[in-house]
């Protein structure tokens, strides 16, 4: 089991009682911190080592996949010991009772693949961030449209930062996080191509660095991500979220 990690607000991301935020301070939140891990692993085993390890590391937004086996516990199990100012969300969710699931075990967003307009309003209904998949700009503003709090630009290694500036220009209001093969040096150069925020999977969360037990290269490879960003000035269009 995690034990509490003293001192998370100290990357300046308000903290929270995790039962009382809104969907806004969630938002803002995960504006705020410009990136946010994805943790996919074979197994669970190693799943609070590497939260611990990536919050050691700066990372204030973590995202479990669905893939993971038994992710809904090890939500469950999060949701209780992270440290106030840490946002915990749920990946790899494609279909609404996943997303139901998720939110009932402490999931404060959920983010899919794909695009599908119910999970959107479940989500909503919970009060809780909803993040679709989508790869076109007929894609990316239906589900804008359709009331998604950011459009998860997915596979973002099908593209490139200036897919984000080319949809960004028609589509200024929408909010994008690339995500998919982005490692930690092109971070930065995503947000200020536009991006509200940057997923990372692999760069931070090396999955032969946890088979060795290495946690301490997980945090150090949180640190370098967390620093390459802190500079990058937010766009005036992602200071005030919708609620």
């Amino acid at each position: 089991m995690l034990s509490a990690i003293p001192h998370a607000h100290a990357s300046g991301l308000p903290g929270w009682a995790h039962s009382s935020v809104s969907r806004a301070s969630i938002a803002s939140a995960i504006t705020a911190a410009r990136v946010m891990a994805v943790i996919r692993l074979p197994t669970s085993s190693h799943v609070h080592d590497a939260v611990r390890a990536l919050i050691d590391g700066g990372m204030r937004v973590i995202e479990i996949t669905m893939t993971i086996p038994g992710a809904l516990n090890q939500i469950e199990q999060l949701a209780a010991a992270v440290p106030d100012g840490v946002v915990l969300g749920a990946g790899t969710v494609i279909d609404s009772g996943t997303a139901i699931a998720a939110i009932d075990a402490g999931a404060r967003f959920v983010v899919s693949p794909v695009c599908r307009f119910a999970m959107i309003e479940a989500c909503h209904d919970r009060g809780v961030v909803m993040m679709p998949g989508c790869l076109t700009p007929t894609e990316i503003l239906a589900a804008h449209e359709a009331g998604a709090d950011f459009v998860k630009v997915f596979p973002a290694s099908a593209v490139g930062p200036a897919f984000i500036r080319d949809i960004k220009g028609p589509l200024p209001g929408v909010r994008l996080v690339p995500t998919g093969g982005i490692g930690i040096e092109q971070a930065a150069e995503w947000l200020l191509a536009g991006a509200s925020a940057v997923g990372v999977g692999g760069g931070v969360v090396d999955p032969q660095a946890i088979a060795a037990g290495d946690f301490r290269a997980l945090t150090a490879a949180a640190t370098r991500l967390t620093t390459s960003v802190r500079d990058v000035p937010l766009a005036p269009d992602q200071v005030h979220l919708r609620g």
